[in-house]
């Protein structure tokens, strides 16, 4: 058979084709290399190899990882009447608010602020019981898998879920915003203007900072010095203190913090988490 036969041909294009599959990645991080190449040879759009490296990061997320801590939830309590309970929501300008009994471990459910617009709209407060608006909350274990949670919001369309420790005690809340910010990027609103929104402590020596935040209101927030003239934001400082993008969990310490990456796409940090040293 000539070399120029069209059998030739087709075998030349199947061996062409196998080649393309050849080189398997063997674990994710050679994954992540081969779309990494792919969007510099313009294969596939930056954008949306950021939302590719955001789902796969996600599966490695748990709630707790993301989740609003206790100490910064916006409740409402059940025995509260309206002129009480209207001010927090008004202020707040929150959607979803969880709704406690006794303790904020006393979880009764979830009030959407949408629902009292019917209520206030009537004038008719004087018989309000909020036990009428709530609707049940979801309660999920710190571990959560953000993939399973995501999945969860979904099926049930709830956009709020109650976080518990394995003492069953309310450790914060996450919303289905959360977990999407984790895929496609920072969702800007109109409440994410303040620190708070930027800085969130778990517990005594460890918080989740978005690498987004400035560096000066991070070093006004934990009483340190980090070089404000380089970089704008933390995750810049971040990533030159590594000299590489690092994967997630990979960690560094600066001006005694210590730094470890959560989540991370193709180009920045998005996530992190620092701890305070520890006395010995």
């Amino acid at each position: 058979m000539s070399e120029g036969s069209p059998a030739s041909s087709k075998r030349t294009l199947l061996e062409w084709v196998s080649g393309l599959f050849s080189d398997e990645p063997s674990d994710r991080s050679e994954l992540m290399e081969m779309l990494r190449e792919a969007s510099e040879r313009q294969i596939m759009d930056a954008e949306a190899l950021n939302i590719i490296f955001g789902a796969l990061q996600v599966s490695d997320m748990q709630a707790r990882d993301i989740m609003i801590p206790r100490t910064q939830l916006v409740y409402l309590k059940a025995g509260d009447a309206p002129d009480v309970l209207l001010p927090t929501i008004i202020e707040s300008q929150h959607s979803r608010y969880p709704v406690i009994g006794d303790d904020l471990d006393d979880i009764k459910g979830i009030l959407h602020a949408k629902d009292l617009l019917p209520l206030i709209l009537s004038k008719d407060l004087d018989h309000f019981d909020i036990k009428d608006c709530i609707r049940p909350a979801t309660v999920v274990p710190e571990s959560k898998r953000l993939n399973v949670l995501l999945q969860d919001f979904r099926n049930t369309r709830n956009h709020m879920a109650v976080v518990v420790d394995e003492y069953g005690h309310v450790s914060g809340v996450v919303t289905i915003e959360d977990v999407l910010e984790q895929i496609v990027g920072e969702i800007e609103d109109e409440h994410d203007i303040d620190e708070e929104g930027f800085i969130k402590q778990l517990d005594s020596h460890t918080f989740n900072v978005k690498a987004t935040t400035a560096v000066d209101d991070f070093n006004e927030y934990f009483g340190v010095s980090l070089d404000e003239e380089e970089f704008d934001t933390v995750g810049g400082l971040v990533l030159k203190a590594f000299g590489h993008l690092p994967d997630r969990g990979e960690v560094v310490e600066l001006d005694n913090l210590r730094f470890k990456v959560l989540n991370a796409d193709s180009r920045r940090l998005r996530l992190l988490q620092v701890e305070r040293a520890t006395d010995s």
